[in-house]
């Protein structure tokens, strides 16, 4: 077998088999594949597609080109059961959403990634806390979820590596924004935690990887055939990203808004809602309860009894963080110095946001990332976001920017408000959730 043939039978638009899939694979993850090679595969796939056994195939390759963890020996009481999103601006739900449904009774095994562009990285938000250790031993990591019922952590190097590897070559290949490839990059890594079941949430709207709704259902309709298919059971929530989700942006601040959440002191509205839907998602789907009602009187009563507050903070000690964080997590989150209103320039609805640009104000002052490898400031941010259909004028500001200083805060400042317009008519507003495509619905 050769890896141009692979190559050459996929341009031709034949379907792999998963001898061809699995040997082209292995190339990549030993290196006898070459650069080019993979280029040409990638190109050969954006253009031709593949067939649901071979998104799969390509999927569970990827997959067993590393480390995949095994729960067996144990004797976890609960199902194991996971959710991973594409992506947004302000998108913190998984911070609360681990510990809640680990407080109701699921094992939540989070590998996480970091903030890359305009969107926020659920790692670079847990860096903020002092001490947090994203990279556990895998003893640890373990111990940690059977313990507690939750560990929120970074990849290994040992997890998924094929897809290290064809990931950078697609970044540089204009590649990326293939559906096949997509699916399985996201399920080769996610499924590598051992998962019993999975709650994906794919963003649609100016703010998204996927823009548009027809392409994010694509998405979402592949994720759950693929991974269904793989012996997961997986569903997709599509939600929206046309603006922020909660209330802040950035990596303490959103740090704050996730525990004012589980402590019931705010709860934005728009954030409350997809946390709970994708929550209520693993729940059913993990077997923790056989009704949607079932489910939302399960995380009310975590919320309400403070269940969801203690694992959060039982989990954060655990890899590292201080003890008394959740009592006393103002002390230790760190603060930027200089923090400003910004007020519109004539007042009017807030009509519609340029997501995609608003997450960049957090890159502007430092707090997210262009470069893999480009250091973040985790105080700086933005806090008080207001949300489309809101009034504002010279007493109700835009958002509140928290900068290092005064000149980057007036930067950040002018590109804020670039970001969003205002209108004299309150507009009309998307939904918060489209829809979820269930198991029995993926089209396999």
């Amino acid at each position: 077998m050769l890896p141009q043939e692979i190559i050459k039978a996929k341009r031709d638009g034949k379907t792999l088999s998963r001898e061809q899939i699995a040997y082209f694979v292995q190339g990549i993850t030993n290196g006898k594949v070459t650069n080019e090679q993979i280029g040409a595969f990638a190109m050969a796939v954006y253009f031709n597609g593949m067939a649901m056994p071979e998104r799969v195939a390509l999927t569970e390759e990827m997959m067993n080109s590393g480390r995949v963890v095994s729960w067996d020996g144990f004797d976890l009481p609960g199902p194991i059961v996971d959710k991973h999103s594409t992506g947004g601006v302000s998108d913190s739900v998984s911070l609360m959403l681990g510990p809640m449904v680990a407080a109701c009774g699921g094992y939540v095994p989070m590998i996480a990634g970091r903030g890359l562009g305009h969107t926020g990285g659920t790692l670079d938000k847990f860096e903020s806390i002092p001490g947090y250790n994203i990279q556990p031993s895998q003893e640890d990591f373990q111990r940690i979820v059977k313990e507690i019922g939750v560990a929120i952590i970074g990849q290994t190097a040992e997890i998924a590596p094929a897809d290290k590897r064809f990931y950078s070559i697609r970044d540089v290949t204009a590649t990326v924004d293939s559906i096949p490839l997509i699916t399985a990059s996201i399920l080769s890594k996610k499924l590598s935690a051992g998962l019993e079941s999975l709650a994906m949430d794919v963003k649609t709207g100016n703010g998204a990887f996927m823009t548009s709704l027809d392409d994010s259902r694509a998405l979402a309709n592949s994720i759950v055939a693929v991974a269904n298919g793989a012996g997961v059971k997986t569903s997709a929530t599509i939600t929206d990203m046309n603006q922020a989700l909660g209330d802040t942006a950035g990596n303490a601040t959103e740090m704050r808004e996730a525990i004012e959440y589980l402590t019931g002191v705010r709860r934005n509205p728009r954030l409350h809602e997809v946390t709970m839907t994708l929550c209520g998602q693993m729940l059913l789907l993990s077997g923790i309860a056989r009704t949607k009602d079932e489910a939302e009187f399960k995380l009310n009563q975590v919320l309400d009894n403070g269940k969801a507050a203690e694992v959060f903070g039982k989990m954060v000690h655990a890899l590292g963080g201080p003890a008394d964080f959740l009592e006393n997590w103002q002390g230790y989150l760190p603060k930027a110095p200089v923090v400003m209103p910004v007020y519109a320039d004539a007042p009017g609805y807030i009509s519609e946001v340029a997501t995609r640009e608003l997450g960049l104000v957090v890159v502007t002052l430092g707090g997210g990332r262009s470069n893999p490898a480009d250091s973040i400031d985790h105080a700086v941010g933005l806090t008080d976001i207001q949300p489309i259909g809101t009034y504002v004028d010279s007493e109700r500001p835009l958002a509140f920017i928290h900068a290092r200083d005064d000149v980057s805060a007036a930067a950040a400042a002018v590109e804020l408000k670039a970001s969003i317009a205002l209108s004299e008519n309150l507009p009309k507003l998307d939904p918060v959730v489209y829809e979820t495509i269930s198991p029995e619905q993926a089209q396999i």
